[in-house]
């Protein structure tokens, strides 16, 4: 499978509606209560001295750019439907559950695009090594995985499609 363009943004469905309900969030709620926090600083006085008012505005900066980028990935995203490679194929969507063959740890995780990821909450990007690794694989494979600690192999104990 050839790798995504760095421009292009993958997401699943799942990915899409949960990025879209944070657009949705942070435009109704986060910026009323950020603007809110701008009038109560302003309240205070002299605002070249008002640090209240300084960090408010920071905030809304970096609300805004987030509602910026999420956005435009809204706007130019690919979705990627589960269902297009089959359930034993890991691939976008793909919970996929492997074996560490040094420490014998079993782990699993789903694979994700690139804006999804959440290593804490067991979201792999397809681009990270291990994610590119497992594309196009499936169970009984063993892959061979670059990690900062050094080479990492790990046996696919199981593919199944991403939850619909």
């Amino acid at each position: 499978m050839a790798a995504p363009m760095a421009h292009e943004v993958m997401l699943s469905p799942e990915g899409y509606d949960r990025l879209k309900k944070e657009l949705d969030h942070l435009k109704s709620v986060e910026r009323q209560r950020v603007a809110e926090n701008i009038r109560e600083a302003k309240s205070h006085g002299d605002l070249r001295e008002n640090a209240m008012y300084h960090e408010a505005k920071l905030n809304q900066k970096r609300l805004e750019g987030r509602i910026a980028d999420l956005e435009k990935v809204l706007q130019t995203a690919k979705i990627v439907e589960k269902g297009s490679l089959g359930g034993d194929i890991a691939h976008l969507g793909s919970k996929v559950t492997v074996k560490d063959l040094d420490w014998g740890d079993e782990l699993s995780f789903t694979l994700v695009g690139a804006f999804e990821a959440d290593p804490a909450n067991d979201l792999i990007s397809i681009t990270s090594p291990l994610g590119e690794a497992l594309i196009g694989k499936t169970a009984d494979d063993e892959v061979e995985v670059e990690a900062p600690a050094g080479k990492q192999k790990y046996r696919i104990l199981s593919v199944e499609p991403g939850e619909a």
